[in-house]
């Protein structure tokens, strides 16, 4: 599969009729280890197991959050106030 220069892919027809992806659908390309997957969107959140759609949420937030040197309790507090 070739990648266009803006980045873009065209999504098989067997995988978008597999996952029911069409015009509109939302889908999230998903970082793990040395492995990307492509995951359908549904009704706003990701479809399947509640801990995986957990991992993916860390997995894509990590490393966003510069607290420098505060400790958990200060975190904490920041966070409630």
């Amino acid at each position: 599969m070739r990648v266009t220069e803006k980045g873009q892919v065209t999504i098989p027809k067997p995988i978008r009729d597999k996952l029911g992806i069409g015009p509109g659908s939302e889908v999230e390309f998903v970082s793990r280890a040395d492995r990307v997957f492509l995951e359908k969107y549904v009704d706003g959140g990701p479809e399947g197991d509640p801990a995986e759609a957990l991992l993916r949420h860390i997995d894509r937030n990590a490393g966003r959050f510069a607290l420098g040197d505060m400790q958990a309790d200060a975190v904490m507090k920041l966070l409630r106030d």
